[in-house]
């Protein structure tokens, strides 16, 4: 054998030996259930696996913490164990229900069962179709409301629960505890009329 074969094949074996630990890696994590870490309050397990990977694929981790990592599947339990009625709990998880039933019928299979691609298209199919939020002002919506439904609800609430969180309020967003500095002996012509309310 020649030596120029020789670290060819060399460089061939290296190679594989370097990809197979991310082949087998893929392998293994397209094969893998969703798994609770949380006890819920209000959801049954399946329940809370199908908020936790929705809440997941709307807010990632990218190079800023995801969902999961602020736990904003488990505050949005425990807002609806502890704030909504009986009547809002019914609703909440009729409409989850109805939801899994859409993707059962269009995909064959419940959500936390469909892989990454479809359950992609049941998501961007879920942002077309719900209705938007009316703008509001001062808390209050401007003219009529449309019917939201599960999927913008749960956007809504997953959205709120993740930059209201201290994780991302300290160490993501803009911080300032005190807003401005106190200055109490600073002539008036330096103050100027800005800051009028």
């Amino acid at each position: 054998m020649d030596r120029r074969s020789a670290l060819r094949r060399t460089g061939v074996l290296a190679g594989a030996a370097m990809a197979m630990p991310s082949l087998f890696s893929l392998l293994q994590a397209c094969k893998q259930e969703p798994r609770l870490t949380w006890q819920p309050e209000f959801f049954s397990e399946s329940e809370a696996k199908t908020v936790s990977t929705i809440v997941d694929m709307i807010l990632p981790r990218t190079d800023t913490p995801g969902a999961l990592d602020v736990k904003v599947d488990m505050f949005i339990d425990k807002v609806i164990a502890q704030t909504y009625g009986k009547d809002g709990q019914a609703h909440m998880r009729a409409e989850l229900a109805a939801f899994n039933t859409t993707c059962e019928a269009d995909f064959g299979a419940v959500f936390i069962h469909l892989d990454a691609t479809k359950k992609r298209e049941v998501l961007s199919a879920a942002e077309k179709t719900s209705g938007k939020l009316s703008r509001g002002v001062w808390g209050q919506a401007v003219g009529p409301q449309e019917t939201i439904g599960f999927y913008r609800s749960l956007k809504s609430m997953a959205i709120w629960a993740y930059f209201t969180s201290e994780e991302i309020g300290e160490n993501v967003l803009s911080y300032d505890p005190v807003p401005g500095v106190y200055e109490g002996c600073k002539p008036l012509s330096e103050v100027g009329n800005r800051w009028s309310l």
